[in-house]
């Protein structure tokens, strides 16, 4: 399987902890939207997309198994996000 394209949309709020949403297709037939970038304690992670459960919980919606794939695709998505980052902001 292939990470084919990796798209990352900046949240421009600064009294959040969320700092991107991103959108990943594998193999040109297959998109993850909503994987999250957020800030924590130790630097920049991803979340994958979850639902709230009814006594409260989050539970992924769709996530890798394998830990290579999930090493692979926290690579992707936060490189994707430094680049977004660096760019000059659009009004």
């Amino acid at each position: 399987m292939k990470i084919s394209d990796v798209r990352v949309r900046i949240v421009r709020k600064s009294d959040t902890k969320l700092k991107a949403v991103a959108s990943v297709t594998f193999d040109d037939c297959f998109v993850v939207h909503d994987i999250k970038v957020i800030e924590g304690n130790e630097g920049y992670f991803i979340a994958m997309p979850s639902r709230k459960t009814a006594d409260g919980e989050y539970k992924d919606i769709a996530h890798p198994i394998k830990t290579e794939v999930r090493e692979e695709l926290i690579k992707v998505i936060l490189a994707a996000f430094e680049e977004e980052k660096a760019k000059p902001q659009e009004d």
